[in-house]
């Protein structure tokens, strides 16, 4: 029975080498493609057994959290939190919103086997303001998160969520109803604050049969006061050239800078830190923050590597430490209001 769970498992969470049969494709048209010379190490569901070898001897840091979100009984007008992964908590000076939202033990469709959490929610269910917007980058089980997704519309059916095209049914099986889908570039407003939804490089899939049915992208989130943008789950692409273009510059951009080894299999859907600071120029972003590290195991660097990698680039460029950083989970991170 066990193997037969490992079996299922490996499926779901298969290389995203394997496009056949695709609905959306990514703007860049060579999409995930393998080395010949890799082409013994995968089978027909992924990669081959050395990864799963490797993975499972990754070395096991645990990084730090911060009880300041927490202990704060005022938050400040304008700030962000990391609860983990690609999950924020943002207050845009006009709304609460939270990003890619898990809060459980694992990333996975089961509740006893898969990725498990190295850190716990930095910040808890009973710690959220009333939340006002939940926005999805796209549908992996460590971006989408069922039973987060019940919890949260249960302590507030209220809340507005933002979806990729085609993933509005899945929330409405759940009796959620205020769900809106969204193409590339569609947009909406919510009190002041637009928020357009940006392509980038990535895929989708839950199941054994739904690869790539449903979009992916990220979120450029803007008002008078502050410009933001969440990049979801991204290999590098030309699209933040595109984003920069048709938005200017972001005050603060959310990018992803783990989950990017052995590069052969990750390279075209996850940045390295190297590749992550390069999209902080082409976005021409004033501050970026790191994420999607330090709370999964998904790839075979080393759990601290990324933050390592990405700090000592920072240094060796000249760059101020606060152009691009990772925060600790649970750190309370000040926005500054723009001056009309």
């Amino acid at each position: 029975m066990k193997s037969i769970l490992v079996f299922l498992f490996l499926t779901f969470l298969s290389s995203c080498a394997y496009f056949e049969n695709e609905v959306f494709e990514n703007n860049n048209q060579n999409i995930i493609l393998e080395p010949e010379e890799e082409a013994d190490d995968k089978s027909f569901f992924g990669p081959g057994y050395s990864f799963w070898k490797e993975l499972r001897s990754v070395e096991r840091g645990k990084i730090e959290l911060s009880r300041e979100y927490k202990n704060l009984k005022k938050k400040p007008n304008g700030y962000t939190s990391w609860i983990g992964h690609s999950s924020f908590i943002i207050n845009n000076f006009d709304l609460n919103i939270i990003t890619d939202p898990i809060f459980s033990e694992r990333a996975s469709p089961f509740s006893f086997f898969g990725p498990k959490r190295l850190i716990p929610p930095a910040i808890d269910y009973e710690d959220l303001p009333n939340i006002d917007v939940i926005v999805i980058s796209h549908n992996h089980y460590d971006h989408l998160d069922k039973k987060t997704i019940k919890n949260l519309n249960r302590i507030n059916p209220d809340i507005i969520y933002l979806v990729p095209l085609k993933l509005k049914k899945w929330f409405q099986s759940m009796g959620i109803k205020n769900v809106y889908e969204f193409n590339w570039w569609e947009e909406k407003k919510i009190k002041n604050t637009t928020f357009t939804f940006v392509p980038v490089q990535h895929w989708s899939r839950r199941g054994l049969f739904d690869r790539n049915k449903t979009l992916w992208g990220g979120w450029w989130i803007e008002n008078d006061n502050i410009k933001l943008v969440h990049l979801g789950d991204t290999g590098y692409t030309n699209d933040f050239i595109e984003i920069n273009k048709r938005f200017g510059s972001p005050d603060l951009a959310f990018i992803p800078i783990g989950a990017y080894a052995p590069r052969w299999i990750m390279k075209e859907s996850h940045m390295n830190p190297e590749e992550a600071l390069k999209t902080a120029f082409d976005l021409d972003a004033k501050k970026s923050i790191g994420m999607h590290w330090g709370t999964f195991i998904l790839t075979t660097e080393p759990t601290e590597e990324p933050k390592k990698v990405l700090e000592n680039l920072i240094a060796k460029k000249g760059l101020g430490k606060d152009f691009f950083s990772t925060i600790i989970p649970g750190k309370v991170y000040p926005f500054d209001r723009k001056s009309n």
